[in-house]
């Protein structure tokens, strides 16, 4: 059996995906259709998947960004919104993911007339539909925006719905000049509330934005940290010899790092893949694992992530087994969910794909 394959059908968990960040091609020209938007830079739904991920691979989180203009502006119906929620789910049962956390930002998505409410509803039921066709189990996080003044309003949002399918806060887009501490009015309310917070920090920024993320804002996880390098001690021919206070911190407290391989490339967070510091963090035990990020801007899958990681980083399948572990432990569903999916769902499903590997199926 391949390694493509035995890693495509092993029960994996992702924490770190951004539902306007992952469309399908053919979908966003569907979309496009039914709105009569004309902007699209081509109707071939393989020319078109080329196109965003060209644009996004350009080394600049600012110009990976611009795509989700064209995606935001299809997903502006309740339609359109329950549409992309649902595939989603079908794209990740069909991927392998057992447990999925999706996120986005509501307040992208109300230019054609929906209430902020009418947009989280509208994906929640894409979602739960998608959870009773392909037995994929979810949660879904609100965004706040860094650039936009909103973010209590989302965290009050988050909240509103958290016995309905939301789990948790999340701040998002362009990091430098905008750091997490601006918006402290809506992680304060969010602490005030036992809610669960993730931020991006460390991903276009240094270490400071991880450290504010999580010393002022309360994160429970850190989306990218590849800038966590920057807290490390080195010897001369380059090994980690030592760990600064927050990276030591970090470690300790065994704060989850949300890590995104491809897009952390193509957004200039690292030059290439083999100076990731996934391989240092892993190796030297931090709570790590692998997520997409945006599917379609990075032409990605999990499986591909962890295919990856697998070629750059040598890991097997019990490396995946236990990153996979990391990212339930990690998950902002309730304990006993997160038990249920370890006990009955990704512990035998592991030890299933190791009997069909040995019995050479």
């Amino acid at each position: 059996m391949k390694m493509e394959d035995i890693i495509r059908q092993a029960p994996k968990v992702q924490l770190h995906d951004h539902l306007d960040g992952g469309l399908r091609p053919q979908t966003v020209i569907d979309l496009a259709k039914d709105i009569d938007y004309k902007e699209l830079p081509t109707s071939d739904p393989d020319e078109l998947a080329e196109w965003f991920h060209k644009g996004a691979n350009k080394g600049s989180l600012v110009e990976y960004l611009e795509g989700f203009v064209h995606t935001c502006v299809v997903m502006q119906t309740r339609d359109a919104l329950e549409r992309v929620a649902y595939e989603m789910m079908e794209d990740m049962h069909q991927d392998g993911v057992c447990y999925i956390e999706t996120r986005f930002c509501p307040d992208l998505l109300t230019g054609r007339g929906l209430h902020l409410e009418e947009v989280v509803r509208s994906v929640l039921e894409g979602l739960e539909k998608g959870k009773k066709d392909f037995g994929v189990c979810y949660g879904l996080i609100i965004c706040g925006m860094r650039n936009m003044r909103r973010s209590l309003e989302m965290a009050e949002l988050a909240v509103n719905f958290r016995n309905y399918g939301v789990v948790g806060f999340d701040l998002a887009g362009e990091e430098g000049g905008f750091p997490p501490k601006e918006h402290l009015d809506a992680f304060q309310f969010i602490k005030r509330e036992n809610f669960s917070i993730t931020i991006h920090a460390g991903e276009a920024f240094g270490k400071q934005s991880i450290w504010q993320a999580i010393q002022y804002c309360g994160a429970h996880r850190i989306g990218h940290a590849t800038r966590l390098v920057e807290d490390f001690g080195y010897d001369k021919e380059g090994r980690v010899v030592s760990l600064g206070p927050l990276s030591q911190y970090i470690l300790d407290k065994r704060i989850p790092l949300e890590i995104c391989l491809l897009s952390n490339v193509h957004t200039g967070a690292v030059d290439k893949l083999e100076n990731h510091p996934f391989g240092e963090l892993f190796r030297i035990g931090f709570r790590v694992f692998l997520n997409t990020d945006d599917k379609l801007m990075s032409d990605t899958t999990l499986t591909n992530e962890y295919m990856t990681a697998s070629e750059v980083f040598g890991l097997d399948l019990k490396d995946i087994e236990k990153l996979t572990l990391n990212a339930i432990k990690s998950a902002f569903c309730f304990h006993k969910e997160r038990l249920r999916i370890i006990y009955e769902v990704i512990k035998p499903g592991f030890k299933r794909l190791r009997k069909n590997i040995s019995s050479g199926q």
